[in-house]
């Protein structure tokens, strides 16, 4: 088995830069990659859903792994040889006849400090995984188990949800989804993102003072954004 495989682990995305992604969602981070060339602005396609839309955020640096057919070998692999704080994200092709993973490897993964697990591909043991509190994403369920090969590869560049991932890169997911942000434009990424956070607070409490107004026989504040009213302005259809 040829160590050219195996890619040593990226190094981690900065603390700082980790807690200023914690107060942002995905959706926020993909606005904040708007305009900046990356394949749907970092969003993974639909078909990549939370075990539990409602259990914790995905939220760490990127550990890639490549695989295919249902093999779960460098699955594996990369489990025992991860560290703390990593994301395991798998490209398994959206192979649709095996169940790549379950709830043993999760488990074995939430033990050894993984921060969850996104996969191109299809598990088992959803109810397990999804009361463990460990976040897990992927296209689906069917009880079939896996098969043993290898080698696969990790760390290597992978595209899963349609989106390049490269190891180290920042992934953030929740009950919307997933996102991916490239590891060179991330403090850019998060500078946008937040200006959309203040912005949408903003908008919050125009409309919660319009209710409020209303609501009390006043006359209420101009609800529409001043860009609504600078494109009407402007004729733009």
């Amino acid at each position: 088995m040829s160590e050219q495989n195996y890619l040593p682990m990226p190094e981690p995305i900065p603390a700082d830069l980790l807690a200023r992604a914690a107060n942002l969602s995905p959706a926020l981070l993909c606005d904040g990659l708007k305009g900046m060339g990356v394949t749907m602005d970092g969003c993974m396609d639909i078909g990549i859903n939370a075990v539990n839309p409602e259990g914790p955020k995905l939220l760490g640096t990127a550990l890639t792994v490549e695989t295919e057919g249902g093999d779960n070998f460098p699955i594996h692999v990369a489990t025992y040889s991860s560290e703390k704080g990593y994301v395991m994200v798998i490209d398994g092709k959206a192979y649709p006849h095996y169940a790549y993973l379950g709830g043993l490897i999760t488990g074995a993964a939430k033990a050894v400090g993984l921060g969850g697990i996104v996969i191109d591909g299809y598990i088992r043991d959803q109810v397990e995984i999804g009361k463990s509190g460990f976040p897990v994403f992927s296209r689906g369920y069917l009880p079939r188990g896996p098969l043993k090969k290898g080698p696969g590869k990790i760390n290597h560049p992978i595209t899963c949800g349609g989106i390049p991932v490269n190891a180290g890169d920042l992934i953030i997911g929740g009950g919307a989804g997933v996102a991916v942000v490239p590891r060179a434009l991330l403090e850019e990424a998060l500078t946008k993102a937040e200006e959309k956070f203040a912005y949408e607070k903003k908008r919050e409490k125009t409309i919660a003072e319009y209710s409020r107004a209303i609501a009390a026989g006043e006359t209420p504040p101009d609800l529409a954004p001043d860009w609504v009213r600078e494109m009407l302005a402007n004729n733009t259809p």
